[in-house]
């Protein structure tokens, strides 16, 4: 028997006090096709002994990024994380730890995010950081959010080379806080004109380096021609290894730098959970969303670590709140932080250097197949390539054959059809030799059955 704490009149009335007549226009934002309209396909009722074996069989269908030669990235990449760091955040004090509700007391949560916020502040070349967001896509949008909270004015003027999901999170927040964004045109070969694109309404320009095509991007000249209209520059990254390597946004001139941590410490999950980064100027820090941990010494002198700023929808004066953000991704800004201490900057550094060889390795070899070109003169460890026929196609063959081999454009931008032969290619330090020179056969014999 199912237990309804509510009756209908509960329903009636509270729908009636939020000025609403039926539940269903509480999702009137939710797109009429993706909504649910009636029950999912899933048997009604088993045992635990069917469900197991059910769930164990769908598991089995699942291709493992270890177990295949791997190149996917568009946002998620496959690292080695060391076993060190999965051993320490089961800890009970690091697993149980959820959120500093009574700062004064969590001490050790409270030193693991201040570490946290100060090797972020030095990977992005800024002079603050937050306790984390979410993930990169969802930071982006509330550093465009948090742009327009200081310039007062409400146009982003969004890089074609962002990535098209982090476009997507920002074109939905600006619509609901009826704000204007101007996306320009997918770029896969570096030649937007962006500078064209700002003027004295612009409240922020987006830029991600490397893009998500894989091209590197000289932010000065863009944050040039921001600050001389009164706009800000949002720099976005989705490879953060890629900042042990390139000059880090804050030197070329960003205001606020945004982006994805999960390649280091957290390990692909099929989407999640991951750990947005988050770091911009001081003078701005009053308008940053989320939290941040500060140094002090308590009334005996001792070293201690204080929640510093907070001004979330929770708190008192909700209505000045920057974000609602109601939490950080603790666990796995964690995980990030250890990661990161285990490696140090020169472990970082060499991290960076592997894969970026890797990647020159295996666009060496991609070049070589007949039929195929390789769009990039700038890249990290990941750039573009065009492939005779349609891409997806091509993706789907090469796992026909055992290798994930990136990502077909069209399956973020299925409006383009001009981008239907293009795939995203990555290789991390985990791509061997070995990897490499089977993704080059595999995609050799693909492109020789579509000629």
């Amino acid at each position: 028997m199912r237990y309804h704490p509510l009756t209908s009149d509960d329903r009636r009335d509270m729908l009636a006090a939020i000025g609403v007549t039926a539940i269903d226009d509480l999702f009137v934002d939710v797109p009429e096709d993706k909504r649910l309209t009636g029950l999912l396909d899933l048997p009604r009722g088993k045992s635990e002994i069917e469900v197991e074996r059910l769930m164990g069989r769908l598991a089995g269908r699942n291709v493992a990024a270890g177990s295949v030669p791997f190149f996917i990235g568009a946002g998620a990449y496959r690292h080695h994380v060391p076993a060190t760091v999965d051993h320490l955040i089961q800890r009970s004090e690091f697993l149980t730890s959820y959120t500093p509700y009574q700062p004064e007391i969590a001490q050790g949560t409270l030193q693991v995010l201040f570490e946290f916020q100060t090797q972020v502040a030095r990977l992005t070349g800024m002079e603050v950081a937050n306790a984390s967001m979410y993930d990169g896509s969802t930071g982006t949008a509330e550093a465009v959010l948090m742009a327009h909270r200081i310039t007062r004015r409400r146009k982003a003027v969004l890089s074609g080379g962002l990535h098209p999901h982090y476009r997507e999170v920002v074109e939905t927040l600006s619509r609901i806080a009826g704000d204007v964004t101007h996306a320009l045109p997918a770029d896969p070969t570096a030649t937007e004109d962006i500078l064209a694109a700002i003027d004295g309404e612009t409240s922020c320009v987006v830029v991600q380096s490397p893009s998500f095509y894989g091209h590197l991007i000289d932010l000065k000249p863009i944050a040039e021609k921001a600050h001389a209209v009164g706009a800000l520059l949002i720099a976005v990254f989705t490879e953060v290894v890629a900042l042990g390597a390139i000059e880090p946004p804050g030197a070329q001139g960003a205001d606020i730098v945004v982006g994805e941590g999960q390649s280091i410490g957290n390990p692909l999950n099929f989407g999640g959970p991951y750990v947005g980064l988050f770091a911009t100027r001081e003078k701005f820090v009053r308008q940053m969303p989320g939290r941040l941990c500060g140094e002090t010494v308590d009334a005996e002198g001792t070293r201690g670590f204080v929640l510093t700023l907070s001004t979330r929808e929770q708190h008192i004066r909700r209505e000045k709140a920057t974000s609602n953000i109601c939490t950080n991704s603790g666990l796995c800004a964690l995980a990030f932080s250890i990661h990161m201490t285990l490696l140090g900057e020169r472990g970082l550094t060499r991290l960076a250097a592997l894969n970026h060889a890797a990647a020159s390795d295996l666009a060496d070899r991609l070049a070589a197949v007949q039929g195929v070109a390789v769009l990039n003169e700038t890249f990290f460890n990941e750039f573009t390539i065009r492939v005779p026929g349609d891409a997806a196609t091509v993706v789907e063959r090469l796992a026909d054959k055992g290798v994930l081999g990136g990502v077909p454009v069209s399956r973020l931008e299925p409006s383009r059809a001009d981008l239907s032969d293009l795939i995203v290619v990555a290789a991390t330090e985990v791509a061997t030799e070995d990897d490499r020179a089977a993704f080059a056969d595999a995609l050799a014999a693909v492109v020789a059955e579509v000629l």
